[in-house]
């Protein structure tokens, strides 16, 4: 699935990935390919790629997920 993570300044990240784990304000969730529709608000935290290999600390901010397609619109994210 493709992935984007982007912040008011620029655009931290932008590629295929396998799975993707979010910090809900709620509690984690992960997103594997061909997951069902969704939006949803994120707190600050991880978000862990591909079952670790990479991790990106966001300040909050949504997800959406969409016909294999997920944007994260951060306040804030770094490597």
């Amino acid at each position: 699935m493709h992935l984007e993570i982007i912040t008011p300044d620029r655009k931290v990240f932008e590629g295929e990935v396998t799975s993707a784990q979010f910090p809900g304000t709620d509690g984690l969730f992960e997103v594997l390919n061909n997951h069902a529709p969704l939006i949803s608000a994120l707190k600050a935290g991880n978000v862990v790629l591909n079952g670790g290999a990479t991790t990106f600390r966001i300040d909050g901010g949504v997800v959406e997920v969409l016909r294999n397609n997920v944007i994260v619109l951060a306040e804030g994210a770094s490597a």
